[in-house]
């Protein structure tokens, strides 16, 4: 037999209407709420979540849009968030797009119609190009990859001196042919090519650099061309976890 709201208040002793707002956070005492929360769990009563969006137009629910969650650094990101969301006591709803400009467009409309209280987001750079904030009900903040100033918050490395700063180590180990592989979809990548070839030029060293979709398959590929021609570089900087990964298998291969 389902358990309504109705069995809740017969049991509490109180009216159907207080034991909304002791479920909702309203305003009761803190001794009704408890007695309405041991009436819940006597009753084993189950509120309905998709009515109680509807009324309070908020899901408690936080939505988490991701390039790949296989990326390692993404898979971190995830597992944060997911673990902030619950501290919070709320919900995660978690999507992967694959840097595919059109399942995030998807993926964004899910989160309007899911009503959820806010967004963390990384996107593609096609798609951060044209995010504005009117676009959304909802607060979003993009992390990872940047958008237009002025728009969105966003939560990122310097990206330009990571890169350089790999470059600088690697010339420090005594490295001269030092290849860039980088994505070819985000503003992460570019902004870590930027900071290679500044490097590389700093250091009077000629850059040598390729663009590939982020991902293990394609740069494993593209590497083990790159160790098969003549001149093949001897350090290699990557944009991503993906890309390494990729890197890694075609150098130890080769």
């Amino acid at each position: 037999m389902t358990v309504g709201i109705r069995d809740v208040a017969r049991a509490a002793g109180v009216s159907t209407a207080t034991v909304s707002r002791a479920l909702g956070k309203g305003p009761v005492s803190d001794a009704l709420r408890e007695q309405v929360e041991a009436a819940v769990r006597a009753t084993g009563y189950r509120p309905n979540l998709s009515a109680r969006r509807l009324r309070s137009q908020s899901a408690q629910t936080i939505g988490l849009i991701v390039a790949d969650i296989r990326n390692p650094f993404f898979t971190a990101v995830s597992r944060a968030v997911e673990d902030a969301a619950y501290q919070a006591g709320m919900r995660l709803i978690l999507c992967n797009t694959g840097e595919d400009a059109e399942r995030e467009a998807l993926y964004l409309r899910l989160m309007q119609e899911e009503r959820v209280t806010g967004v963390v987001f990384a996107p593609t750079r096609r798609t951060a190009e044209r995010l504005r904030p009117e676009d959304f009900p909802f607060p979003l903040v993009l992390i990872d990859r940047t958008g237009p100033p002025g728009g969105h918050d966003s939560v990122v490395l310097d990206n330009v001196a990571a890169g350089a700063a790999l470059v600088d180590h690697l010339v420090e180990q005594g490295h001269s042919r030092i290849a860039g592989l980088f994505g070819s979809t985000s503003s992460t990548a570019e902004e870590r090519r930027d900071g290679y070839l500044a490097a590389m030029h700093r250091h009077g060293l000629e850059p040598q650099m390729r663009h590939v979709l982020p991902d293990a398959e394609p740069a494993q590929g593209e590497v083990a061309r790159w160790l098969a021609e003549p001149g093949r570089p001897e350090a290699l900087v990557v944009s991503n976890g993906l890309i390494l990964m990729g890197a890694v298998r075609a150098a130890r291969a080769a």
